[in-house]
């Protein structure tokens, strides 16, 4: 049984005085599983996963309370959150919805080629229904078929995107095929700049979003990870000349999550949203240079990081416009 519920009492953020970026949405789309676990599908090239030592009754009931206390405190921050429920036992990946879904500027709906099997049946067409309800949708193109030809693109796991320069950030990967990464940046009007990453063993890094984070003034970057040492200069280079400041992560930051941030805007202005233990991870003076652009909303979600995401991967950002006359 597929239920959603979603929070519509905040008023349009364009009422309430705040400026809106284009890298930090004021909307986006939350799954909270009822059955979540750790995928051993995925766990081949997810050197971030762990095996749990816990029963998967709780398991799940750790997983949808961290998702419900999500919804709660981007709501408190003034962030509207679309909630689906997933009461579905074959979808141990599903809170994750940033990986098959993505919207942009322009009414612009992504569907994507999922690597694992049985992640490809988080796809809903009942969360991009309620986007066309609710939100001005032009089109939407669907990369799904591509699977067939065992060519993948998982979303904004795989891509990270600078809105504002349009340039897609991209790891290599099994999760990132250069055919539907071509696709998707001749599509939608990005430049990919791709590099390679690996973690302190030489393990190639699976997700891009792992790693990085672009937020309106600075990024969050394991620049160490990545390689040769002549492309990561490219990489810092190409970010510092959009006038954001570099904010560099070590490895041990990075297997905290501390890369795995969304900013997003809230009734008093931008927030980045992490979990706790990305949170404890950093420095202080990093701290400081985050919180000269936007306030910190941390929230503990260890079970879920077992499957080797967080706060970031639980959240698909809307860059739609909202229709002012959608039923509630």
């Amino acid at each position: 049984m597929i239920r959603k519920t979603c929070s519509d009492s905040l008023a349009p953020i364009h009422q309430l005085g705040v400026r809106l970026s284009v890298q930090a949405p004021s909307a986006v789309i939350l799954i909270r599983p009822h059955h979540f676990s750790v995928n051993p599908v995925t766990a081949a090239d997810n050197a971030f996963q762990e095996v749990p030592n816990l029963a998967p009754e709780v398991i799940a009931k750790g997983a949808y309370s961290e998702a419900s206390a999500l919804q709660s405190a981007l709501e408190g921050a003034g962030v509207r959150v679309h909630v689906f429920e997933d009461d579905e036992t074959s979808r141990p990946d599903s809170v994750f919805p940033n990986n098959w879904l993505s919207t942009h500027i322009g009414g612009h709906v992504a569907v994507y080629p999922m690597f694992a099997p049985n992640r490809r049946l988080e796809r809903r067409w009942d969360v991009v229904d309620m986007l066309k309800e609710k939100y001005r949708v032009q089109d939407v193109i669907d990369y799904s078929g591509l699977e067939v030809d065992g060519i993948y693109l998982e979303g904004t796991g795989a891509m990270v995107l600078d809105n504002d320069e349009r340039v897609a950030y991209v790891v290599k990967s099994s999760r990132a095929d250069p055919i539907a990464l071509e696709r998707f940046c001749t599509n939608f009007g990005y430049e990919p700049m791709v590099f390679e990453a690996t973690d302190p063993t030489g393990k190639p890094i699976y997700h891009t979003n792992v790693m990085m984070t672009i937020a309106t003034e600075f990024a969050l970057v394991g620049t160490e990870m990545i390689q040769p040492p002549e492309r990561r200069q490219e990489i810092i280079e190409r970010l510092e000349s959009s006038g954001r400041k570099v904010i560099t992560l070590d490895f041990d930051q990075i297997a905290n999550f501390a890369g795995n941030c969304l900013e997003l805007t809230g009734s008093e202005g931008r927030i980045l949203a992490l979990s706790q233990r990305a949170l404890e991870s950093l420095r202080a003076e990093q701290i400081e240079i985050i919180e000269r652009s936007c306030k910190l909303v941390a929230v503990p979600v260890p079970t879920i990081e077992l499957s080797g995401g967080s706060v970031r991967c639980m959240i698909a950002g809307i860059h739609l416009t909202a229709r002012t006359n959608a039923p509630t």
